[in-house]
């Protein structure tokens, strides 16, 4: 899809399709007053009305997309309305699609939502079905503003960059698990680096033996797929001498049957989603060689399976972690927090001055905060606080979950330093307690993000599957500390 700015009068641009957004009890008059004098438009948040060929308009047709109540309509409900617009238009064979944006409300972050939003409502995790009906695509969509300024051509190139990142790692969350291995994994990692000019790094098993990764190795060591911990580099041209290098880390796991500990049937074909963290680390970093911002950043994806077999981790093992401590393994689908304790550690050995992690760790955090929020957890209140305004910025939405020393109590072992679950109360809590022991005073971030990385139901902007959280946050966060 090709994104642009036109400057044109929208009733002169000869398009299939222009969209306005229309508010609730806000009748504009004109070609719109029907639909709200009949009722059957309102302007509620994502409402469509659809006229065609409007009278003396050089569009096809126009559609009225709901902004809900004016007041608090901002970028975040842009990106949506934008995604609506081409989710709804794309089914009736729309090939060229023009956005209004009103007086007001054309600045920079409103280009760049609506650029997002069109590119992520395009994304279709159809990739294996072989019984299309027949070729729905958006060729162009264009966002109409007074001026087309250099800043917002710029948000415009920031919007579809970061939207095609996210969809890069939507597209690697939706590949069945026989189509991406954690080798797989990899090369995909090392596609990626070598078009943006990114370094990549993949350690083997055999290294991470040599390095003592026993938590990471104890829960591949089930599955005939072998391990391996991806780090992709980005050091920028210029960087001053005293600045932060910031480690994203995320969980790989690529498939994810519980291993011993093994997961109900029902619903266990989504565990390919298992590596929703690795992915959008992955498309983050996509994003950030393209966007160059001056700080240093490095990434770390810890790539599993976890599976039963004659070889695989038992209950009651005890693991060596690459920090010394050891921990008692009492249920092997607590494995996340394994990969990442190992993973958290090499990152710190490799000079990372803050760390932010992302994982779909616990069911606990669906029970918690449903699927609209992911869990944010912070050994560090300026960092959380950071985090969470980049999140706000992006329109993901994240809430900060206590940490409090009184959980440690929780994770006793009588066998080792610690286990790797607590009891039923609290767990996405103590998963993050067990992962603050290895990040040791640098300051952390952890984001659970089972109940957000994957929509079991497609939403008007965004299809059913991978959501690609939280990569615009991660974006957000780095170029944020560089400017």
């Amino acid at each position: 899809m090709q994104i642009q700015l036109l400057t044109e009068p929208i009733d002169t641009i000869p398009v299939d399709a222009v969209v306005v957004v229309a508010f609730e009890k806000q009748n504009p008059g004109g070609l719109l007053s029907g639909f709200y004098e009949s009722g059957e438009f309102k302007g509620k948040l994502l409402d469509t009305a659809l006229l065609h060929r409007p009278p003396a308009w050089s569009a096809l047709r126009l559609l009225a997309v709901g902004g809900g109540p004016a007041e608090r309509f901002g970028a975040a409900e842009l990106r949506k309305v934008a995604g609506t617009a081409v989710r709804f238009l794309k089914p009736k064979g729309v090939r060229t699609i023009a956005l209004a944006l009103g007086p007001g409300f054309a600045g920079a972050e409103q280009v760049a939502a609506a650029a997002e939003g069109a590119i992520l409502g395009d994304f279709e995790a159809d990739r294996y079905k072989t019984d299309k009906e027949k070729d729905q695509r958006v060729d162009t969509f264009s966002v109409v503003v007074a001026v087309a300024e250099e800043a917002l051509e710029a948000a415009l190139r920031r919007g579809r960059i970061v939207a095609e990142s996210q969809n890069f790692a939507r597209d690697l969350v939706a590949e069945p698990s026989n189509r991406l291995t954690p080798s797989i994994l990899a090369d995909r990692a090392r596609e990626m680096a070598a078009a943006e000019g990114l370094e990549c790094e993949v350690l083997d098993r055999a290294r991470m033996e040599q390095l003592g990764m026993g938590a990471l190795l104890g829960v591949a060591q089930g599955s005939t797929e072998p391990p391996c911990l991806i780090v992709l580099r980005y050091q920028p041209a210029a960087v001053p001498v005293f600045t932060a290098h910031i480690g994203l880390v995320g969980k790989g796991v690529t498939f994810d049957s519980g291993g011993i500990s093994i997961k109900p049937s029902e619903g266990m074909e989504k565990m390919k989603y298992d590596m929703a963290g690795g992915a959008a680390v992955l498309g983050a970093m996509r994003a950030i060689a393209q966007l160059q911002p001056a700080v240093a950043v490095t990434a770390l994806v810890p790539a599993v399976e976890n599976m039963p077999g004659g070889r695989a981790q038992r209950p009651g093992d005890i693991v060596k972690t690459l920090s010394g401590k050891t921990v008692e393994v009492l249920n092997t689908d607590a494995e996340g927090r394994l990969i990442l304790a190992d993973a958290l550690t090499y990152a710190r050995s490799l000079g990372c001055t803050h760390l932010v992690d992302a994982a779909t760790l616990t069911g606990a955090i669906v029970v918690a905060l449903g699927n609209f929020y992911a869990g944010a957890f912070s050994n560090d209140d300026h960092l959380a606080d950071q985090l969470l305004s980049a999140a706000k910025a992006a329109g993901e939405k994240m809430w900060r979950m206590p940490l409090d020393d009184d959980y440690k109590e929780i994770l006793k072992s009588a066998f080792a330093d610690l286990p790797n679950i607590g009891n039923r109360w609290g767990g996405a809590i103590t998963a993050s307690m067990f992962l603050k022991e290895f990040v040791d005073t640098t300051p952390w971030v952890h984001l659970d993000i089972a109940g957000t990385a994957w929509l079991d139901e497609a939403k008007p902007f965004l299809a059913k599957g991978p959501s690609g959280l939280p990569v615009r946050t991660f974006v957000n966060l780095v170029t944020r500390w560089a400017e």
